[in-house]
């Protein structure tokens, strides 16, 4: 028994040690839109992030006080829990949605299917849309195309709500994705988000072991930068294009069971080795350390996950003012 112990013991040495090289040496930084752009193909293509976290690439709901739920579900859950907390359950079948950074389709298809609504979801990762296409039903009244969030290929007014969840971490100008995200909304159209903050800076600046836990979840997962709740809040109404204020709300205890829960899926689906592998499980090996920063990230503080909802104005005026566009601080953070 000791020997098999010892045994164990070296095996487990040798797949951290194997994940923390991995780690290091495969840092995703992001550059461009293509780097974010190959991320998401590489993900798509292996299919280990969908075997393990379903047709939803982003966190789950799990109610508050948080409760033990499956991961999966939560996820889908998590889409229902945002539907009716911006309102847009109330809102008639047929509603134009602009699903941004759709993945492959799982929010997307929850809004045609179970909501009536008329949805096109949009992905910088042409991976993801051709996954998406293959998922969706004929019948759904879903679309998929590759586009850029920074640089949206719609006309003004051009949807009664713009849905996002988790693709703004990867803009590197918080100011521009706003202002695109509230000019494809029509005039009275509703905007709902659901991100990856960091805590403001401005008001508590990062300490001594908080910055470095942020380059690493910037590195690896090819983001410029986390805006704060507050920080992004303040770009949507310097849009010039919001109608009173913008509502927000923090859902880091929601969601927290997520990060973990993540990891845990490995262990609980041995089956994902057999089917994808030593390189596969390398890969999924590589994935745990940021993780479990992202859990210390948010369980501390230094991440929040925000949620903002706010109306388009019933102007006609589709662009903001010149002046105010060039004097609103467009930082990475805030």
């Amino acid at each position: 028994m000791s020997t098999l112990l010892l045994y164990f013991a070296i095996g487990s040495l040798l797949v951290l040690l194997i994940g923390i090289a991995v780690y290091f040496l495969t840092a995703r930084k992001y550059q461009s839109s293509a780097t974010v752009a190959n991320s998401y193909d590489q993900w798509t293509l292996d299919s280990i992030l969908e075997f393990y976290w379903g047709e939803h690439i982003h966190l789950g709901h799990y109610g508050l006080p948080p409760r033990r739920k499956d991961f999966l579900a939560a996820k889908s859950d998590f889409v229902h829990y945002m539907v009716k907390w911006g309102g847009l359950d109330k809102l008639p079948n047929g509603t134009t949605v602009l699903d941004v950074g759709c993945g492959i389709g799982g929010s997307s298809r929850i809004l045609a299917r179970d909501y009536g609504f008329a949805v096109t979801g949009i992905t910088i990762s042409p991976q993801q849309v051709k996954r998406a296409q293959e998922l969706t039903p004929q019948e759904l009244n879903a679309h998929f195309a590759v586009d850029d969030a920074m640089a949206l290929s719609f006309a003004d007014a051009s949807f009664d709500v713009v849905w996002s969840i988790e693709a703004g971490p990867h803009m590197p100008d918080k100011a521009v994705f706003a202002r695109e995200l509230m000019r494809v909304l029509k005039p009275g159209g509703v905007l709902v988000v659901a991100d990856w903050n960091q805590r403001d800076n401005h008001q508590k600046p990062l300490n001594f072991w908080e910055k470095p836990v942020m380059r690493q979840l910037l590195d690896q997962w090819s983001h410029p930068a986390f805006s704060s709740i507050e920080g992004f809040s303040e770009l949507l109404v310097a849009t010039g294009l919001v109608e009173g204020e913008v509502i927000t709300a923090d859902w880091t205890q929601q969601t927290l069971p997520s990060w973990l829960d993540s990891i845990w899926q490995g262990v609980i689906r041995p089956s994902g080795f057999l089917r994808f592998g030593l390189s596969g499980f390398i890969k999924s090996v590589r994935e745990v350390p940021t993780l479990l920063l992202m859990r210390l990230a948010f369980g501390t503080g230094l991440c929040r996950f925000g949620m903002f909802r706010t109306v388009r104005a019933n102007s006609r005026t589709e662009l903001m003012n010149r002046n105010l566009a060039k004097g609103t601080r467009s930082s990475l953070v805030r």
